[in-house]
């Protein structure tokens, strides 16, 4: 592998991706403790905690993600980041606005979809009961 300046970071959700920029830096929170990782840093995998993720982008600016538990791959110069939920943010002091706003809508939809799954689950079993009642 050659020395490199910079790194491809992708931030990826289960439907869709969230955010992919060439970076110099990504700081991110393991279970055991948050770290670093620079491009030519060593190839490894970690899973990710309900954190603050950030980038070093290479023109100096830095961007910021409220991000949920997940899954961080560097292979080569390419990092790629899957997590369950996340949010781009413009600064600290809005981030944790906007995760608690975010994550609440999705808690709430999670939990309509679960209980409409349990109505149909319990449906399902009723027409199965139905079916080996005898019939007169």
């Amino acid at each position: 592998m050659s020395l490199a300046p910079d790194m491809t970071v992708s931030l990826r959700l289960p439907t869709q991706s969230l955010y992919e920029a060439q970076a110099t830096a990504l700081t991110a929170v393991a279970s055991d403790g948050a770290f670093g990782i620079l491009p030519n840093h060593i190839d490894f995998v970690t899973a990710i905690v309900p954190s603050v993720l950030t980038l070093c982008l290479t023109d100096g600016t830095e961007e910021i993600f409220g991000v949920d538990e997940g899954l961080l791959v560097k292979k080569g110069h390419l990092v790629s980041v899957s997590v369950r939920r996340g949010v781009h943010g413009d600064n600290l002091a809005s981030l944790q606005d906007l995760v608690e706003a975010r994550f609440v809508q999705m808690d709430e939809e999670e939990r309509q979809a679960r209980s409409a799954l349990s109505r149909l689950e319990a449906d399902l079993v009723r027409r199965f009961a139905e079916l080996k009642r005898p019939q007169p």
